[in-house]
């Protein structure tokens, strides 16, 4: 049975690109859904799929937010994880498909959570823009931002996984992943090909996919005259090897398999191994290959 992956709005789910990944659960804000329609919404995910990982950018409104710690509370249910992710929107959506992609391999659902941590180190996101006047997530210097001014200046930006700002010109570079990747790209209200023309063949990314422009990307940015863009791992085998690669553990606490050092369903610290005490019948460590029906 896959994990359910759900998220805050309906621009996260990213089209899928293959016929295997599943869609994700789209929650509703609390303004436009009553408590008690959320609470009979999120139990019947965890009776369809037994477990729910709600994925949600560290920009959710704050009400919002609350919301969903008070429908797993309620519940008082160690079935839900709720992960906040620091990525820009873009990079938030590509994160959601590719757990999408992972919850029909045979990972437990502590271990797709955890991968929501493992993933964004591998997801470079960033966008063009024409102004970073209004930009907080990256650095920006007194110099930099003076250009910004400039009539006709755009600015190539990554956000994550190492933040970078140059000023687009013939010399303008921004380091890109060392390892094949596809490339998403999302357009608001800007005219360039340079993501495409020029930081796609320098990255030497092996696919490029035009997708819509997350709602709040504009106010994570700062302007509505940007291209986002986000790299990502899109094959399922080399997703599911970097996962498995990883050692598991078990949550001291709850008792969820997991990756890292920190469990995503009762968000505990790994237990150091000298005072761990493990149930019996932990699964062994060793790689299968995915699922494929």
């Amino acid at each position: 049975m896959p994990t359910a992956i759900a998220v805050t709005s309906a621009d996260l789910v990213l089209p899928a690109t293959d016929q295997q990944t599943p869609t994700a659960a789209v929650l509703q804000p609390p303004q436009e859904q009553p408590l008690e329609a959320a609470l009979g919404e999120m139990h019947l995910l965890i009776e369809q799929f037994g477990y729910v990982v709600i994925v949600h950018p560290t920009s959710l409104d704050v009400a919002y937010e609350r919301r969903l710690h008070t429908v797993r509370s309620i519940l008082e249910s160690d079935r839900i994880a709720i992960v906040r992710s620091e990525l820009p929107p873009l990079g938030v959506a590509v994160l959601v498909r590719q757990l999408r992609q992972l919850s029909v391999c045979d990972f437990s659902a502590g271990v797709v959570a955890a991968a929501s941590r493992l993933l964004p180190h591998y997801i470079h996101a960033g966008a063009v823009l024409n102004s970073v006047a209004k930009l907080d997530h990256v650095p920006v210097s007194l110099k930099t931002h003076a250009k910004s001014w400039v009539p006709g200046s755009q600015f190539g930006v990554v956000a994550a996984p190492q933040p970078q700002l140059v000023r687009i010109g013939p010399e303008a570079r921004l380091a890109g992943p060392e390892y094949a990747t596809n490339l998403a790209v999302a357009r608001g209200q800007l005219q360039s090909d340079w993501v495409t023309g020029t930081l796609a063949p320098s990255w030497q990314v092996q696919g490029v996919q035009e997708v819509a422009l997350p709602a709040d990307s504009a106010r994570w940015w700062g302007t509505p005259k940007l291209i986002e863009f986000a790299t990502h791992l899109a094959d399922l085998y080399t997703l599911y090897q970097l996962v498995a690669s990883v050692r598991r553990e078990r949550c001291g606490w709850c008792g969820m398999e997991l990756i890292g050092d920190r469990c995503c369903f009762c968000t505990a610290p790994l237990t150091p191994p000298e005072n761990q005490t493990h149930a019996s019948g932990v699964p062994t460590h060793g790689a299968q290959a995915p699922r494929t029906s």
